[in-house]
């Protein structure tokens, strides 16, 4: 891992996640009654688990409102659900200072254009493999996975290998790996 990527990556304690084209592949199944349905990859997840195991906060920060995006977070032990956020960098200032947060040790993960005044918030910003071109020169990192398909995972332990934390989770697992 590049060295300043790295020092980014220290300072983090508080991940905060777009949602459709990161945590998923995008795509939006909506069936005639209207009800919706989205793809969430088991492996992210369970990322998000073992990151927040280490002590880093998760947010979910989106711009669309979704019942199933509720479901998923409850179902991971997430709390901070923003939905149906027009301006992201505004919420994300007023979160910021109710967690009494500086940007610096805040990771955000994007895939679109209304995420790039986040990234300039941050201390350390990524966008997923499958993100337009002009989103993936604003961010710090671009994942080699596509979103809804392993990127928020390679974000978590890239994270929790510079924080030297992914040897503690790993070992939960009668494992000990060094990252």
């Amino acid at each position: 891992m590049d060295r300043s990527l790295s020092e980014k990556l220290k300072m983090v304690v508080l991940l905060v996640l777009d949602v459709d084209g990161v945590l998923t592949d995008g795509k939006i199944i909506v069936d005639d009654l209207g009800n919706e349905s989205k793809n969430f990859n088991v492996r992210d997840g369970h990322g998000l688990k073992l990151l927040m195991r280490s002590g880093v906060d998760i947010v979910f920060l989106t711009g669309r409102e979704s019942r199933v995006v509720k479901h998923r977070a409850d179902e991971l032990g997430i709390r901070d659900v923003y939905q149906g956020v027009k301006d992201k960098a505004k919420v994300l200032g007023e979160i910021l200072v109710t967690k009494g947060l500086s940007g610096e040790c805040v990771a955000y993960v994007g895939d679109d254009i209304v995420d790039i005044p986040v990234f300039r918030m941050v201390g350390f910003s990524a966008t997923v493999a499958d993100a337009l071109d002009y989103v993936k020169a604003e961010s710090d990192y671009v994942t080699g996975k596509e979103g809804g398909n392993g990127a928020v995972r390679e974000i978590c332990e890239m994270i929790l290998t510079a924080r030297e934390k992914w040897g503690d989770v790993t070992s939960r697992y009668g494992m000990r790996v060094e990252g």
